[in-house]
């Protein structure tokens, strides 16, 4: 049994250096999001929100799977349980020019169940090994796994093994992990994030027993100080909901887990460069809304916040709001983040 360990665990591959990751949230990581993230940051890992493998094959691409270079390095989250269509959504996906395909067995949402897929995949580690190794075999490009500890009445001891073991075999890149389970039944899904209780130990120990592979921890982590603490255990932090609501938190990452030498995030080429992107978006015939909505979050803490926060939230509402929008919401705090640029 050693050597079956070890061996499945070298197939975990070399997935470069992706020790802090944005998670895919729906609704919330879409291109504008990423775009504003990938200003703050230069080497985390973003992901999209998840996209079914279906709508992948047959949807508008266009609306679902675009993204700016600059987002780079991107991954491409696929919700689905069906080898062959995981695979073609997967070449796809590839050829678009995304760096990593991440099947998603972590969602517990109703219409998520219904499909057969996220969560519920905790209980078919078995299909999970055929879909990923049947991407494997479509593309070049690294395919991870976001998953649970386990579902409902699972043993997480078994449950979390047994998947890991049968993906590391079928030869995913890496394993990200949402270190609470998921209950299928009685929870909402923001319920499951939040009230299943969070058991890092149990991701540091299958760290322990897969030590060449890489094993990443997501699940109530709220900034790059805790992020750094739990790298002494795994090789990967995936914040969500934090690196969200206070997207300023990113400025520190490159810095702080990455060691590059960057001079403090100039909020004044922010400003700009999200004016820019939102301009192209409204001569596309989007709103500028779907742009600002991502960067309420913004400067939590800092003196003018709050009027920045209601600039943003109303303004952007209106259906003729302009540029003029996020020029006055900055200027409610640019005068006070030469102390806090970072």
């Amino acid at each position: 049994m050693p050597f079956e360990q070890a061996e499945r665990a070298a197939r975990l591959g070399d997935y470069g250096d992706h020790r802090f990751a944005v998670a895919p949230m729906m609704d919330w990581t879409d291109r504008h999001c990423r775009y504003l993230h990938r200003l703050l940051t230069r080497h985390a890992l973003l992901y999209t929100e998840m996209v079914v493998a279906d709508a992948v094959i047959h949807g508008d691409r266009q609306r679902l799977l675009r993204f700016d270079q600059v987002e780079h390095p991107l991954a491409l989250q696929i919700g689905g349980s069906e080898p062959d269509k995981l695979a073609e959504a997967a070449r796809i996906g590839a050829d678009l020019g995304f760096d990593e395909i991440n099947l998603n067995v972590g969602c517990p949402s109703d219409r998520v169940q219904s499909g057969t897929f996220g969560a519920c995949l905790m209980r078919k580690p078995a299909l999970v090994a055929e879909g990923v190794a049947a991407m494997k075999r479509a593309v070049a490009i690294p395919v991870t796994v976001k998953c649970r500890i386990g579902v409902d009445d699972q043993d997480p001891e078994i449950a979390l093994d047994e998947l890991a073991d049968r993906v590391a075999g079928a030869g995913a890149d890496a394993l990200w992990v949402h270190a609470r389970k998921a209950w299928l039944q009685g929870l909402s899904p923001k319920e499951n994030r939040d009230i299943p209780p969070l058991d890092y130990p149990r991701v540091y120990r299958l760290k322990q027993r897969l030590p060449n592979g890489f094993i990443g921890i997501n699940g109530g982590i709220e900034n790059v100080n805790q992020a750094m603490e739990h790298l002494r255990h795994v090789d990967g932090v995936m914040l969500g909901r934090a690196a969200y609501h206070n997207a300023s938190l990113l400025a520190e990452v490159d810095q702080a887990l990455y060691g590059a030498q960057t001079p403090p995030v100039d909020w004044i080429v922010v400003r700009d460069a999200m004016m820019e992107h939102a301009a192209r978006h409204i001569g596309e015939g989007g709103r500028l809304i779907h742009v600002t909505r991502h960067m309420v979050g913004l400067f939590q803490g800092v003196p003018g916040a709050r009027r920045f926060r209601q600039v943003l939230s109303t303004g952007a509402s209106r259906p003729e709001a302009g540029l003029d929008v996020i020029a006055t919401a900055f200027d409610a705090v640019l005068p006070h983040l030469s102390a806090c640029a970072a």
